[in-house]
């Protein structure tokens, strides 16, 4: 059994009031605060790789759990916002011990996809908060059980 991990990007302010791009649209000091707490949460899980949408949100949440333990944040789109769920669900059933980030729409629509399936996802009720992580549980290449943990910070 290996277990995975599956987070909200942090805090990362009002998308109506920035003004640039919202892929380089980054974490709020509270955000700041939910990544570095990232790093005691996950102090004892076995970690693999780190991998994020490349939105820059999503890194910075990984960045300081990477810097922690020596690994990069790699990227990829099937986290990226409004890639669906279906990808998500994918990389996550590896047998690999990853933690990987991303938004609010991809979480919930991986999460749906999993409780369609029959999946328990202890403590869901309602929509991922920011900062908030799922362990999940992969077994053969599937995913067979999912623990909600709240944020962090």
């Amino acid at each position: 059994m290996t277990r995975s991990y599956l987070v909200r990007h942090g805090e990362a302010g009002d998308r109506h009031a920035w003004r640039d791009p919202d892929e380089l649209r980054p974490l709020t000091e509270v955000g700041w605060r939910q990544a570095e707490a990232l790093v005691d949460l996950l102090a004892d899980a076995e970690i693999d790789r780190l991998v994020s949408s490349p939105y820059v949100r999503c890194v910075q949440t990984l960045e300081p759990l990477g810097e922690a333990r020596g690994l990069p944040v790699e990227t990829t789109p099937v986290l990226a916002e409004g890639a669906g769920g279906q990808g998500a669900v994918e990389l996550l059933s590896r047998d690999e011990a990853l933690v990987a980030c991303s938004h609010g729409d991809v979480i919930e629509e991986a999460l749906d996809l999993l409780a369609g399936a029959g999946l328990p996802l202890e403590g869901r009720s309602g929509e991922t908060p920011k900062g908030a992580v799922w362990a999940l549980d992969v077994r053969d290449g599937t995913i067979v059980k999912g623990v909600f943990l709240p944020p962090p910070a």
